[in-house]
């Protein structure tokens, strides 16, 4: 009897000893309490319990994710488990999603007897698909898959932060994984953006020749005005230059004037020396009767040039006086 005994005191003791791990949390269910269940789990750690009278359900409180998607091996049920649901237009839409959540350890208790180990697929994926449905039909089907799409993200999981707090679980995120929608719909959309492509694209051709024809006109707009420039400036020049040269002629007159001044016969001399090889000269009498030509005249008009006076000293019965005929006469 004393090796049955001491068996049987091994296995109390053991039944007695309950040992929590770091990411767990103990429920008592005790015959011995009002209510069968003890109002305080137990952490982590070694405790004791009374063999047969009371036995621990364990929770694990590490964080784990709850999938719904269509495709296969992806959420927690085998095959299409996205949620269906229709947007105010009536158009059908596919959700898959996923919630990223933990049981409370201050009301693991209230868990344990509202829902057991059933809390994952009972409550969970019961809330997540009704608020999903929910949420999505307060959209229409071109906001759901626009930047509404982060609202309705949002919303669905302040809703499952409050609901599912409430009943024992901490919420860390809710994610939309993925929006599908019928082949129907999903091909007029497809079209209706070829068709809105193809519009861009003749929109942004018109634009680039309305750019090319601004540049043109720019183009010469800046050349008229680098010619008028151009002109301007040559005129200018021409305008200095013809002003330099006047102010050079006038300048050269006022010297020559200046030299003539106290020199009047320099203009004489210089007329003279000018003329001097186009002329023949003869000195005659003064009372000669006949004006004769000179031998070798050339062809030409005829000028004649009475030159002032030569001062000289001579007879007082001569009166010099000189005569020159300027060019051509027969022989």
């Amino acid at each position: 009897m004393l090796p049955l005994l001491g068996a049987a005191a091994l296995a109390l003791l053991s039944a007695a000893i309950v040992f929590v791990q770091p990411d767990e949390v103990a429920v008592v269910v005790s015959i011995l309490v009002p209510g069968g269940i003890r109002p305080q789990p137990l952490r982590a750690g070694l405790h004791l319990i009374v063999p047969i009278l009371e036995n621990d359900v364990k929770y694990s409180t590490a964080w784990q994710t709850y999938t719904m998607a269509s495709r296969p091996n992806e959420g927690a049920h085998l095959g299409d488990d996205s949620i269906r649901a229709r947007t105010s237009d009536g158009q059908e839409v596919r959700i898959d999603s996923s919630i990223i959540f933990r049981v409370n350890a201050e009301q693991v208790v209230r868990l344990h007897i509202d829902w057991q180990a059933r809390y994952a697929e009972d409550l969970v994926r019961t809330v997540i698909r009704s608020l999903v449905r929910t949420q999505v039909s307060q959209f229409k089907v071109k906001e759901v898959n626009s930047s509404a799409r982060k609202d309705l993200e949002t919303t669905l999981d302040r809703l499952l932060h409050d609901q599912l707090g409430t009943k024992g679980l901490i919420v860390d995120q809710f994610l939309i994984r993925d929006i599908a929608f019928t082949p129907e719909y999903a091909a007029a959309v497809e079209h209706k953006q070829v068709s809105l492509e193809g519009v861009e694209q003749k929109l942004n051709e018109a634009q680039q020749i309305r750019n090319l024809a601004q540049g043109k006109a720019d183009a010469d707009i800046i050349a008229a005005k680098a010619q008028a420039n151009k002109t301007m400036i040559v005129a200018q020049a021409q305008a200095d230059a013809s002003r330099i040269t006047a102010q050079a002629e006038a300048d050269s007159l006022r010297v020559v004037a200046a030299s003539l001044k106290p020199n009047p016969e320099l203009l004489t001399y210089r007329y003279i020396e000018k003329i001097s090889p186009n002329i023949r000269v003869m000195l005659l009498p003064n009372n000669a009767p006949l004006l004769l030509p000179l031998p070798t005249m050339e062809m030409g008009s005829s000028i004649t040039t009475t030159v002032p006076p030569i001062t000289a000293t001579l007879p007082p019965t001569v009166t010099p006086t000189m005569t020159t005929t300027v060019g051509s006469m027969s022989n």
